[in-house]
């Protein structure tokens, strides 16, 4: 197994020595650099799998040198530090791709803890950028997770199609990814710099959609009290993105299909069309091909949307793919919600590479989502897991007839109470939404003695205090 190299980059020659010799000891091929702009010169020569970076450096800065490294080289770990930083610097570091952010003066022990999950996810990463086709810009396509087959193929249409104007529909089950899609190939379209609009025609009342997509001007209804412009307007010379188009009703049909054919449209009480130059990219959950049959769609206009079809598979088609969405998800949420979750133990990856996802990609992400929050630390077993995904496998219980084996080397029974107690706590203020008075009921407590728990364990609840 090839030696993880790593580049060390700080202005200050002591800090990067001292980092520098750590690593080198636990057994990495380390490289420095003197700031950012040496860095990206090193980063040309050296085929580094992971950066680890000052934020105050002269020439290019820590935060600006995150951004250019992605831009380049996406698949790059990076793994950011700073004596001075604060919020909305931590927010912008990790938001221009930082894998992690430590304040200084940090832990070793930590470091290389950080280190060794970077790594860990580079090489999925890696391994995902490898297998897909040579695109313009590899990191528009970030954000699509997936190595198997048929996202293979998926990536190669996007990079085919991205490059016409001709419109696309994009069909697949709900929770799939079809804005994402939809946003890539404007990404990778010669109309990237102007506007991607986004539509879902199902969350917009019959009665207004019409003003919505073409606009309205003043006094044309009731409560029109100004002129405004619509969706197509919005996104002249860019993409305009219609999710859910098997909800609009015919009426509607008629004169979006009028729009597509002659490129004008008319707002709601003009008498005055207006030219528009817009590259249309439609999306729907339905099977049009049932509903054209059954006249529920107009039969032209399904033609005139899906000159390129593209069908996205379910994950259930793709379970290859759990295991790097798992990992990606993992690391976002552990960012943005604070937690330190280390991964899933093999029994929990066999139970989800499995499982049937009827939600899709954004079922899997609300779960891990729930996991990092509940969990907050350490590996993700099957105790943490909802029912409905276990399936029926048996699981060790406090009571009854499944009961816990007792290691040969002993357990700690005040350590495993504490835990199991500090789950159910934190599993009723989720499922309370965060009141502690309705936490409390579920547990059978007073609410009070629910509140010196928390203080007593200081427990914190998502990102913020629980309600009162």
């Amino acid at each position: 197994m090839e030696t993880p190299k790593i580049l060390i980059a700080d202005d200050d020659k002591k800090t990067r020595d001292f980092v520098a010799a750590f690593l080198s000891y636990k057994g990495y091929q380390v490289y420095q650099a003197f700031d950012g702009q040496d860095a990206l010169q090193k980063i040309e020569t050296h085929d580094v799998q992971m950066v680890i970076t000052d934020i105050m450096m002269p020439r290019v800065n820590g935060l600006e040198f995150i951004r250019q490294l992605k831009s380049l080289r996406p698949e790059i770990v990076t793994i950011a530090y700073s004596a001075f930083a604060n919020n909305e610097m931590t927010a912008n570091l990790l938001k221009a791709g930082a894998f992690f952010y430590l304040e200084k003066p940090f832990n070793l022990e930590e470091l290389e803890t950080h280190v060794k999950r970077g790594l860990e996810h580079q090489a999925l990463q890696s391994k995902s950028f490898r297998s897909k086709p040579c695109i313009k810009n590899r990191a528009l396509l970030n954000n699509i997770i997936g190595e198997s087959e048929k996202m293979l193929s998926l990536f190669e249409m996007i990079e085919k199609v991205a490059t016409s104007d001709s419109t696309v529909l994009i069909q697949g089950e709900s929770g799939t990814g079809k804005e994402l899609v939809a946003r890539a190939i404007h990404d990778l379209s010669n109309r990237s710099e102007k506007n991607f609009v986004a539509l879902n025609c199902a969350a917009i009342p019959d009665e207004l959609l019409e003003s919505e997509l073409f606009g309205h001007v003043k006094g044309s209804f009731t409560g029109a009290v100004a002129t405004r412009v619509g969706r197509f307007e919005m996104a002249d010379k860019g993409t305009l993105f219609l999710d859910e188009i098997g909800d609009m009703k015919a009426n509607l049909q008629v004169k979006l299909l009028r729009v597509l054919q002659s490129r004008e449209l008319e707002p709601v009480g003009s008498t005055r069309s207006k030219k528009v130059d817009v590259r249309i990219i439609a999306a729907t959950n339905q099977n049009l091909d049932h509903m054209v049959a059954s006249k529920e769609f107009r039969e032209d206009l399904y033609y005139r949307l899906s000159v390129i079809p593209i069908m996205l598979p379910p994950l259930r088609e793709r379970g290859a793919d759990v295991p790097l969405l798992l990992n990606s998800f993992l690391e976002k949420f552990n960012r943005s919600k604070q937690r330190k979750v280390q991964g899933f133990d093999k029994q929990v990856l066999e139970i989800l590479g499995s499982y049937d996802w009827p939600g899709n990609v954004r079922e899997l992400e609300n779960l891990v989502e729930r996991l990092v929050i509940i969990k907050g630390s350490g590996v993700i077993n099957i105790h943490d897991l909802p029912e409905k995904y276990r399936g029926g496998r048996s699981t060790p219980a406090v009571h009854g007839e499944h009961m816990i084996n007792l290691p040969d080397d002993g357990f700690c029974l005040n350590s495993a109470v504490e835990e199991f107690e500090n789950r159910l706590i934190l599993q009723a203020l989720e499922r309370s939404g965060g009141n502690k008075k309705e936490a409390a009921e579920l547990l059978n407590l007073k609410r009070t003695t629910l509140i010196e728990k928390l203080k007593k364990k200081k427990l914190v609840y998502g990102e913020h205090p629980v309600s009162p």
